[in-house]
């Protein structure tokens, strides 16, 4: 099931016996698994196996046996590889057959965990869920809810600007978060700016104005390919760039003034803005298509071909990229 079904069942206070997170945001995946796991007992109660501690006999064991100490007896993995069906079975099927026990699964990592899926259902009183990268706007009510949760007075600007000056990162803008709760005071932009640091020698941001205005990004480029930004990751984040400044644009074109609210469903930082919006209004709709096209055809390359190096050809194809719509 996808997050949103999820989180329908927890508001129903709907509890299983076996969870599993997987997906594309690794945030996400960490912090609904260990809320899981605490929603059942206190940490201490939690016996954690982490990556090559799994063992799949312990496992076992450690479901059909009731724990001596507490009545929870829960049981936290986290993998970065896939558990065979034969064991994930015979473990759902263990907790099923013990009433204290609870097993939470957190998949970390690129493997491919889709295929567990199939061991997950409600008859066997189990969960899989699979996250995707939040939208601008799902982070950006995270980090709403991680404020209040802290009892911090915020502006939703200064929560827009810090995400973006964390390029997408929210377990970096929750650490932040925390940081900055000590202050007690109105946390603002310039609040933001003057204790909290953006990751990485490049502003992500700037990359893709310039990338837009068909200046020269190569060197910009593999800077952030060499601080470790995933070449996929990339240019879905540069096709969303593009998304955005098209909606911009065809609201304008339509019914005049953008409207930041109604466009993207929350307010950024004004000089944010300002900036996309001048840049979107200047580009014609074909272009738009022109260039979504483009990006398409670049990640259907990544997903069906076999490239060597996808670092050398997304710098190459997004070099093209400059020399083609500028």
């Amino acid at each position: 099931m996808y997050k949103n079904e999820f989180d329908n069942y927890l508001k129903q206070n709907k509890k299983f016996k076996v969870y599993m997170f997987y997906g594309q945001s690794t945030f996400l995946v960490e912090q609904y698994s260990l809320s899981i796991a605490r929603m059942f007992g206190q940490d201490d109660e939690i016996e954690k196996l982490y990556f090559e501690e799994y063992d799949f006999k312990y496992a076992k064991d450690k479901l059909l046996q009731s724990s001596l100490f507490s009545s929870n007896n829960i049981l936290f993995i986290k993998i970065d590889k896939k558990i065979p069906k034969k064991e994930l079975d015979v473990l759902i099927e263990a907790c099923n057959a013990n009433p204290d026990s609870t097993l939470v699964i957190a998949c970390m990592g690129d493997s491919d965990f889709k295929t567990m899926e199939t061991s997950f259902s409600l008859k066997t009183n189990s969960a899989c869920v699979r996250f995707f990268q939040p939208t601008d706007l799902e982070a950006t009510k995270f980090l709403e809810y991680e404020a209040k949760m802290l009892q911090i007075q915020y502006e939703v600007s200064a929560l827009n600007h810090l995400y973006f000056m964390h390029k997408n990162d929210l377990a970096l803008c929750v650490n932040d978060l925390k940081k900055l709760a000590i202050l007690d005071e109105l946390i603002t932009i310039n609040i933001v700016d003057t204790h909290c640091f953006g990751i990485g020698s490049v502003n992500f941001e700037d990359f893709l104005y310039d990338l837009l205005a068909g200046k020269d990004i190569s060197s910009d480029l593999s800077s952030i390919l060499e601080e470790g930004m995933n070449e996929v990751f990339l240019l879905t984040q540069v096709t969303s760039f593009i998304q955005q400044l098209f909606m911009i644009s065809s609201y304008a074109r339509t019914l005049g003034q953008p409207n930041p609210k109604e466009i993207l469903g929350y307010i950024p930082p004004k000089n944010i803005w300002e900036k996309k919006s001048k840049l979107a209004i200047n580009i014609k709709p074909e272009v738009f298509q022109n260039m979504l096209e483009y990006l398409l055809d670049i990640e259907l390359d990544f997903k069906t071909s076999k490239i060597e190096n996808q670092n050398l050809y997304l710098q190459a194809t997004l070099r093209k990229f400059t020399a083609l719509f500028r």
